[in-house]
């Protein structure tokens, strides 16, 4: 027997467990809808940023995210909304999800720009994975792709950044740099609110919605994703905090909302313990807290393990 939505006669498509809700489909959308309105209000001016990127890999969370800021602001014609895939020359899983971001772009009449790890890095993560050290793929991964993003922001005039991190991955960051003692990059976590030259703010618009509910949304709203999996995913060490705090929000539904709530409310007393610092330009013009920036650091590892 199905059950009713909380709101309506319809039949419900989702069970909200952490606030004891059954929502049919049309008010399950309006749901995560009015939460993504209202940090796009508190995260960024829309009357001051008139040109947002947003980074999609052709997953469903930054492909929900672009569809989204496209409903939000798509009909602004003083705003301009820019894709940014970051091609990391993975040859069994990067080719696939670039179709599904061209088709989507091509859906939305967004424009689309393709940045590859082989021409900002000078070379692609299978070429990577065999010259590794004590590190592990993800590590170089993600330096790489934030050097690329940023980067591509900037050059084509981006006031911010946005990305499609959702609850799920906010919670596991703010655990992660807890359990690591690592307390300055804590207090530098997205969405910035603070404009530093050379660095493109981020911003969150899905930050306050489970994974769970942004996939089911892109299902119901019928929204063009890939689903294919990283080859080098096992090596993460966010797995394993992924694992635990699923663990807590199956016994304690709502963990995961405190875990942010608990981070915003000691954020500003991290702000004023760890000021952000001033930044250097590396040789690579990319800005540094020292000399040079860690993507560079890496590639002189890796060049010189080629050698």
């Amino acid at each position: 027997m199905m059950v009713q939505c909380s709101k309506c006669s319809r039949d419900a498509v989702e069970f909200i467990r952490y606030n004891g809700s059954h929502l049919c489909s049309a008010h399950f959308q309006e749901y995560v809808e009015k939460r993504v309105k209202r940090e796009m209000r508190e995260q960024v001016d829309l009357d001051k940023s008139k040109d947002i990127a947003v980074a999609v890999s052709g997953g469903k969370d930054s492909s929900v995210a672009l569809t989204l800021l496209h409903d939000i602001v798509g009909k602004r014609r003083d705003i301009r909304l820019t894709c940014i895939t970051i091609d990391e020359g993975i040859a069994c899983y990067r080719p696939k999800t670039l179709e599904s971001v061209k088709r989507l772009c091509s859906t939305l009449g967004v424009e689309h720009i393709v940045t590859r790890f082989s021409d900002v890095v000078g070379m692609n993560m299978d070429d990577v994975s065999t010259r590794l050290g004590h590190r592990t793929p993800c590590a170089y991964c993600g330096v790489f792709r934030r050097r690329c993003l940023n980067q591509t922001a900037r050059e084509i005039g981006a006031d911010v950044l946005a990305t499609g991190h959702n609850l799920d991955d906010t919670a596991q960051a703010i655990l992660m740099n807890f359990a690591r003692g690592d307390v300055e990059r804590l207090a530098r976590l997205g969405p910035h609110t603070k404009v530093q030259p050379g660095l493109v703010p981020r911003i969150m618009p899905l930050r306050q919605i489970p994974e769970k509910e942004v996939y089911l949304y892109a299902l119901l709203r019928g929204i063009d994703f890939a689903d294919p999996v990283c080859p080098y995913w096992r090596a993460a060490l966010r797995n394993e905090y992924r694992d635990i705090i699923d663990g807590m929000e199956s016994r304690s539904p709502g963990t995961k909302y405190s875990i942010l709530a608990s981070y915003e409310a000691i954020r500003p007393l991290l702000s004023q313990r760890y000021p952000s610092s001033t930044l250097r330009r590396c040789e690579c013009g990319e800005p540094a807290p020292s000399g040079q920036c860690m993507a560079c650091i890496m590639i002189d590892e890796l060049r010189g393990r080629k050698g």
